[in-house]
């Protein structure tokens, strides 16, 4: 019995004793519900299955007594009913759990796409802060044209100011030339004309 008690590990899985049930896969038979479900819930289901319960009526009351095989009260027909409503709900209620689940990840995936998205709207939005900064400190085509014809008024103006230097140079280089050569002449020197023979 101890030696029993020592073979058994707690850390490992029983082997599982008597009658296996077999394996289905989830997901198979899941959109195999989704598919039942999806067409119940159509117009046609409708239609089709009032068309057999008519028919059905229709044997069982008109046909002769011999050929009916539910009489009036229609038990087999409740039990048919009964039997598809039983495995109607459980199989719409998976579908529905199933569709919830889908809903539940695209939900998370929007979120996070949302999020995602929402970082990218605030870091274009300062991104576009920043470009309008920087777009106050550069130079706009107004503010060039105004720069380039204050300039070129100020090039004018020296223009004008290096020539007026030059004009006052040129008539200062005269006046000297014409003092040098006042300087140099004798004053009491008048101008021999042909008649003085001295």
């Amino acid at each position: 019995m101890a030696e029993q008690r020592r073979t058994e590990r707690l850390d490992q899985p029983r082997v599982p004793r008597g009658l296996r049930l077999p394996r289905v896969d989830q997901e198979t038979f899941g959109r195999w519900s989704e598919g039942i479900a999806r067409s119940m819930g159509t117009a046609n289901f409708i239609v089709y299955m009032t068309l057999v319960i008519g028919a059905w009526f229709a044997w069982n009351t008109l046909a002769p007594p011999s050929w009916r095989f539910d009489p009036y009260t229609f038990t087999f027909l409740t039990l048919i009913l009964s039997i598809q409503a039983s495995y109607a709900a459980p199989l719409i209620l998976l579908a529905q759990n199933r569709q919830s689940d889908r809903d539940r990840i695209a939900l998370e995936e929007d979120r996070r796409r949302a999020t995602m998205q929402k970082a990218d709207t605030e870091y274009l939005a300062r991104e576009i802060a920043a470009l309008r900064i920087a777009m106050g400190e550069v130079a706009t085509r107004d503010f060039v044209r105004s720069e380039l014809a204050r300039l070129a008024e100020e090039l004018d103006e020296a223009a004008q100011r290096r020539q007026r230097r030059e004009l006052r140079q040129q008539e200062r280089e005269r006046e000297r030339e014409t003092g040098r050569r006042l300087v140099g002449a004798d004053p009491l020197d008048e101008p021999r004309d042909e008649l003085d023979g001295d």
